[in-house]
């Protein structure tokens, strides 16, 4: 028999001490999740590495535009893309690292050349003879060129390589390579950059993002979703699942897999953050088993919302998208959770008018959520993402930011955090 029981302190953060001994010793920093995707947390990352090496990036593979979306349509196999960009955020760009391995995963092929001349630069890379290639020392010359080598065997003469990043023809190479595993290859990819931290899609699948709008029109596609290709949407979201492909928009259903449940399971901080509310966040919520995974983590799971402009959020405010995201929390679990075991609290800006309206706050009050209030912007940039901390700016800061609903500290800070755990 488990009983619960709630145990309270107080919290000053960012605590200095514990902050000094991260960047001290990264490689012993804490465990931080983060659902993601795309690039909104790019600049948080490469900030994170400077405090801990263990930070862990669970990303969605149903990119559906740009490069990735020509690989995934000539090959059926999952998106990369957005897997490279967190890899490289986190690489190790010193020179204790590797970085002309970093120059080449970032090198884009270039759109004024013919299919034929782009060939021919991918083998030149595949024969070693590319200043790119040749600045990369052996072995991992070598592993890099017999990816590329196995993915140009795959792709024949109909690939349009326009545009390609080399990063996503070497990580489609290794999937190739290692019969359409994904795993191995990100491991490969992590030790030639050095990248600190871990990367890991949510599934393994070649899957599709739908939506479903207010006005019943479906969307097929999460770039269609996103409105970098045909323009921002109109109608509020309805509800977003995972079909087939573009074609076949029934739902299916997706198992997480054992390794990404006790992954998740292992964090010492779960964070919903910033970033496209549906294709980035609620996308890797939604194959089953997710929500298990984060209730079983005992520790405390914040969500960052956005500041205004992100196109998908179209007629949420902060109440109202806490609220979808506890649902879609809940509808990846097997069976019920109380909230507490899957959202703890919401930190925003102590400076509210940079959300969209409506607010709506009373929600996360009737949802037993607080809401820490904190600067998390300044002046000069809208998203405090790469800010040092600082006496005076900080993030979940029992000091300077400020708890509503909160107890008094007993320190005699603003408020203090609640912490749970079970007990037998």
């Amino acid at each position: 028999m488990t009983q619960r029981i709630t145990i309270t302190r107080s919290a000053t953060l960012p605590d200095p001490i514990r902050l000094a001994r991260c960047l001290k010793a990264p490689e012993l920093g804490p465990r931080v999740l983060f659902f993601s995707g795309g690039t909104a947390l790019r600049g948080l990352s490469r900030e994170l590495v400077r405090y801990t090496h263990n930070s862990i990036h669970v990303i969605t593979p149903f990119d559906s535009g740009g490069s990735s979306a020509k690989l995934r349509s000539a090959f059926k196999m999952l998106a990369v893309g957005d897997l490279r960009n967190r890899l490289m955020a986190l690489a190790d760009k010193s020179l204790q690292g590797n970085p002309a391995i970093y120059a080449l995963f970032s090198h884009r092929l270039p759109n004024d050349l013919s299919q034929e001349e782009l060939r021919g630069l991918l083998d030149a890379m595949i024969h070693g003879s590319e200043p790119l290639i040749t600045a990369v020392p052996e072995p991992m010359r070598k592993i890099i060129r017999a990816h590329l080598e196995f993915f140009r065997r795959e792709m024949g003469d109909g690939f349009d390589m326009r545009g390609a990043s080399i990063g996503n023809l070497i990580l489609a190479g290794g999937f190739f390579n290692y019969n359409r595993q994904i795993d191995p290859v990100i491991y490969m990819f992590t030790m030639l950059v050095e990248a600190r931290g871990i990367v890991r899609p949510i599934v393994n699948k070649d899957l599709t993002l739908a939506t479903e709008l207010e006005s019943g029109e479906l969307l097929a596609g999460q770039h269609v979703l996103t409105g970098k290709e045909r323009g921002p949407i109109t109608q509020p979201v309805k509800r977003v699942y995972l079909c087939a492909s573009q074609e076949d928009t029934r739902p299916v259903h997706v198992e997480l897999r054992r390794k990404m449940k006790e992954l998740i399971a292992s964090a010492d901080l779960i964070c919903y953050p910033f970033g496209s509310f549906y294709s980035s966040l609620v996308a890797n919520l939604l194959p089953g088993g997710v929500g298990d995974a984060i209730a079983k983590a005992r520790c405390p799971k914040v969500f960052i919302p956005n500041m205004a402009g992100d196109p998908e959020q179209l007629g949420l405010g902060l109440g109202e998208s806490a609220r979808r995201l506890l649902g879609y929390l809940r509808g990846s679990c097997a069976n019920p959770r109380p909230r507490e075991d899957l959202l703890n609290f919401m930190l925003i800006n102590n400076d509210t008018s940079v959300y969209q309206q409506p607010l709506d706050l009373g929600q996360m009050a009737s949802m037993g959520i607080p809401v820490i209030e904190a600067p998390l912007i300044s002046a000069k940039t809208r998203r405090n993402s790469t800010k040092k901390p600082s006496s005076n700016t900080c993030c979940l800061s029992c000091e300077t930011g400020k708890i509503r609903g909160s107890a008094p500290c007993p320190a005699g800070g603003a408020g203090h955090l609640p912490t749970e755990h079970n007990s037998p």
